[in-house]
């Protein structure tokens, strides 16, 4: 149940839950994620950064897409070749199938949130237990997955990936009202706040401030699964 617990922390004292969004759709913030399932820096970005925008209040500002499919390739008989092999495959697909059957962004951000925790402790063989351990009902996921919606699913996803402008070069990669954050990518939440315009936004923007070059170029750490590496 460590999961359960770990995510009631994030999501108890939520604004979802306790009072209206701030912003109106007109003045919300996209914000993207492209990724894909397997990758360690993007299990580390969702469940260590991501997740933290449902408790403080910056959820109610943005319009936020997950896409999971990342550094795949749609091969000319039309299969799809994952980075991470056949499992990473089954999961980008089974995250898709969560997204589609369970539209309500809280709940399959739930079951992501939970997949993504099992990946970083190398246990994602266990993921259908995220059913369980999130109360979610999983008949309707595996359905889309069994039926076939969830390739196609995948072959949309694959059609948004590879229209991106700049062409994404790694994942977790990043965007924020259509401008990708690049290596940036930890402190999403700095230029969310820079690109809201609307008249309340939350006391976590209170004092972020985009970073000079010079800045990020002293706190580059992160880490990245680039497209070109072997799939």
């Amino acid at each position: 149940m460590e999961f359960g617990r770990i995510f009631i922390v994030f999501f108890l004292f939520s604004s979802l839950f306790t009072s209206p969004a701030f912003a109106g759709d007109d003045a919300k913030v996209s914000l993207a994620l492209y990724y894909e399932s397997l990758c360690p820096y993007s299990a580390k970005f969702i469940v260590n950064h991501l997740a933290k925008i449902f408790n403080d209040g910056v959820i109610d500002i943005v319009d936020l897409d997950l896409i999971p499919y990342g550094n795949a390739r749609v091969e000319s008989n039309g299969t799809i070749t994952c980075q991470h092999g056949p499992n990473e495959c089954l999961l980008n697909t089974i995250e898709a199938c969560a997204i589609s059957a369970l539209p309500e962004l809280t709940e399959h951000f739930k079951f992501i949130y939970c997949v993504e925790n099992l990946v970083l402790k190398h246990k994602y063989r266990d993921w259908e237990s995220c059913f369980q351990e999130t109360g979610l009902n999983s008949e309707a996921v595996f359905d889309c997955y069994h039926n076939g919606n969830g390739k196609k699913l995948e072959l949309k996803y694959a059609a948004q990936t590879d229209a991106l402008q700049p062409p994404h070069k790694y994942v977790p990669w990043v965007v924020v009202n259509g401008q990708p954050l690049y290596e940036d990518y930890e402190d999403f939440e700095v230029y969310i706040c820079d690109a809201y315009k609307g008249d309340s936004p939350p006391r976590t923007c209170a004092g972020l401030t985009v970073l000079t070059t010079k800045e990020k170029e002293a706190s580059r750490v992160h880490h990245v699964s680039l497209i070109d590496e072997a799939l």
